[in-house]
């Protein structure tokens, strides 16, 4: 019996999503094909100029677009940010602070705050726990 072993593959999107690309930004090759596990690790450790440049400039996927700005996902969309962003849209954005933008950012700093707390208060009681 002989044991071959199965080269793992993944479709576009999610090699994409893995990277932090926006899909429709990238060379057709890379949208029309199978990405290997190998292939990907390889993009990751020494990325193409295509890869570089749209990490860079972009235009950026949503969980990108919300990260540069502080807002969750669906804060992009409550203040009517539906399209990939480029990294100077979103620093101009920025610079405009507009009040959706300000109002969300203050929205993600309370999560953050509460999550935070409740973390605390996690390990807090974890180690009454043990000391009893």
């Amino acid at each position: 019996m002989t044991s071959h072993q199965n080269t793992q593959t993944m479709k576009p999107a999610t090699a994409a999503k893995k990277l932090g690309v926006y899909l429709e930004a990238t060379p057709a090759e890379f949208q029309e094909g199978v990405v290997t596990r190998a292939e990907l690790n390889a993009l990751q450790a020494d990325p193409p100029s295509w890869l570089s440049d749209l990490r860079r400039d972009g235009p950026h996927p949503r969980p990108v677009v919300a990260a540069k700005l502080g807002v969750s996902i669906a804060g992009l969309h409550r203040g009517g940010v539906t399209e990939p962003l480029t990294t100077e849209r979103i620093e101009a954005l920025k610079q405009e602070r507009p009040e959706w933008l300000e109002r969300e950012q203050a929205v993600q700093a309370d999560v953050r705050k509460e999550a935070a707390r409740v973390k605390k208060l996690h390990a807090d009681r974890a180690e009454h726990a043990e000391r009893d």
